[in-house]
């Protein structure tokens, strides 16, 4: 069955409301797909309260909650349920937030909902992530740019797209900054996983996936990297349904 996938590369730009750029979006998806209650996964928001996970994952659930509540979609976190695997085999839609990757891969895996999610939504549940929630659709976590504070049973993630993602990525080197630029680092990435294309995905843009046809929309092109090729711009609207054969060599 045909994939439905909402890969956005974060969730709020500075002065707007929380998911506030990418809500038109979120709102065509569930329209489409006629979304009336989502499983959300919180893991990856470790620190958005001074008084421990649950209470940083109940924040997070309520932050999300009160937007898609306005989308008139009922959201319940992973995090209540005494059995996640069960929870995600009775889920109509889930959802995954941003925050660190590899306390969210870490946690995937210890619960045992990876490889759950990854056969509902090849089955056809309609899958949506931002920022961290978009990087572990990919086949490993590879490009994150979070701080590995735990380690997690294994890299490996969803594998729903064969390719990479790298979410806020940025163009520029700040001023005054030693360290190596995002290209730089993917490049790296490059040099030991040469067979893997990976997605620069600026802010305010997304992948969607439907059906077949995988599409960049948003308000910015991406940039594509490929080992030993300058890396490529793409524009918004593009088709980037050949990304989805690992074969392919060009857009086309």
């Amino acid at each position: 069955m045909a994939m439905k996938l909402l890969l956005i590369s974060n969730s709020t730009n500075p002065g707007e409301p929380y998911l506030g750029w990418p809500l038109p979006f979120i709102q065509d998806f569930i329209r489409r797909y006629a979304i009336s209650k989502i499983l959300f996964v919180p893991y990856a928001g470790v620190n958005l309260s001074n008084l421990g996970l649950d209470t940083s994952y109940d924040v997070y659930e309520q932050r999300v909650a009160t937007v898609f509540a306005g989308l008139g979609c009922a959201l319940e976190s992973i995090h209540h349920f005494d059995h996640p695997v069960r929870a995600v085999e009775e889920a109509s839609c889930v959802v995954i937030g941003g925050g660190n990757t590899f306390h969210l891969v870490a946690m995937m895996h210890r619960t045992g909902i990876m490889q759950t999610i990854r056969k509902r939504v090849q089955d056809g549940m309609p899958y949506m992530g931002w920022s961290a929630g978009a990087n572990v659709a990919c086949p490993t976590l590879r490009t994150t740019n979070d701080m590995p504070i735990i380690m997690p049973e294994s890299f490996d993630c969803l594998n729903l797209i064969p390719f990479q993602i790298n979410p806020h990525y940025l163009d520029a080197n700040p001023a005054g900054h030693g360290g190596e630029t995002r290209q730089q680092r993917i490049e790296e990435f490059l040099a030991i996983n040469r067979h893997i294309k990976v997605v620069g995905l600026r802010e305010s843009s997304l992948i969607e996936l439907e059906g077949n046809r995988l599409t960049l929309k948003g308000h910015r092109p991406m940039r594509l990297f490929r080992f030993q090729t300058a890396p490529e711009e793409i524009e918004q609207g593009a088709d980037l349904s050949w990304l989805l054969n690992d074969n392919a060599h060009s857009v086309g």
